[in-house]
Order: structure tokens, then sequence, then C-alpha cells
């Protein structure tokens, strides 16, 4: 079996919050010699996204934070999208990261498309709302863009939490981050 590479993307506007910390207890249990990169958006920020789809638009090459973001992604065999759960879906931040894949998938000798296919989409969230059932479009976002990508889809972690730390006392998020990549 190849070696897997996890790209974490953390889409929190704090460090060290909720969904993160639900993430790291999840990476805690792959196994020791599995690569993983970990990328704060907070820390990578990346432009407004500019459709440059059309024939009489000219792509340019990524660069910058984008281009970081862009090779992280191609590199990782499993991306983890860490995003807390703002207004029922992704982090204006995730969903900007997201937006950049619309266009890496025009970027000249990127191959974007067919270089995703195949990789595994996991999504991690905590939210501040006892009903699961709030998290489905943020979970439907991960899950639609991975099926359009040909990847597999790994499903959403969700743990409860407002506070810093809320989450640790999610016992059972706690328990099903311990094998959720496995």
């Amino acid at each position: 079996m190849a070696a897997r590479s996890f790209l974490f993307v953390l889409g929190s506007s704090r460090a060290g919050g909720n969904t993160e910390t639900l993430a790291r207890i999840a990476a805690e249990q792959l196994p020791p010699d599995t690569e993983q990169r970990w990328l704060a958006l907070r820390d990578h920020p990346l432009p407004d996204f500019e459709d440059l789809r059309h024939p009489e638009r000219r792509h340019v090459q990524p660069s910058g934070n984008a281009e970081t973001l862009l090779r992280a992604t191609l590199e990782a065999t499993d991306v983890v999208i860490a995003s807390p759960l703002y207004w029922y879906s992704v982090s204006s931040v995730t969903k900007r990261y997201l937006d950049h894949w619309s266009g890496w998938l025009e970027t000249p000798g990127a191959d974007f498309r067919r270089r995703m296919a195949g990789k595994n989409l996991w999504g991690v969230t905590a939210l501040a709302d006892e009903d699961p059932a709030v998290a489905e479009p943020l979970a439907g976002t991960l899950r639609i863009s991975a099926e359009y990508l040909g990847m597999r889809w790994g499903g959403v972690l969700l743990g409860n939490g407002s506070k810093p730390g809320d989450v640790l006392a999610d016992t059972a998020a706690v328990t099903r981050a311990k094998t959720f990549f496995s």
C-alpha cells in the first residue's frame, strides 16, 4: 500500500479552537510514519477568487499562498477540511480555498481534476448546536466537491463546542475521532 500523506486545512479564525482540537485527536491515531501537513488558512490568506475560466480571460499561475496551497493539496493523498460550522456551512476562508479549486482546474500544468481523483476528502467541524443536522450544508458542500472531482468522501467528524476546549467534553466526538481515519 502506498504511503499516505494528510493535508489538514484549518479554516478557523483562531488557533487551537474546537475544530482543530478534534482534528488533532483524530490525527494522533494515524500510524506514526504517516506524513501530516497542517496549514492554517488564517496564516496563508488567499486573494479574492476571480473566475478566469472563460476564453477571453487569461489564467495566471498561482503564486504566494495560492501556490503553497495548490502544491500542498496536490501532494496529499488525503485532504482534511477542518472548518468550524459558521452559519451552517464552512468558514469564509475555507469557502475561499474551495473557490480557488475552480481556478486550479484551469491552471496550466496543474492537471488538478485528474490529480485530485482518487484522493480522500474528509471534514472535521465543531458546532455550537445540539442538533447535528445543522451541519448538513457543510457536509454537503464537501461531499459534492469530492464527487465532482472523483475523490473518495470519508465523511465528516462532528463535535460540539463553543468556547475553546469545549469539544473535549463531547466524549462521543472524541471517541469517534479515534477511529475516524481508519
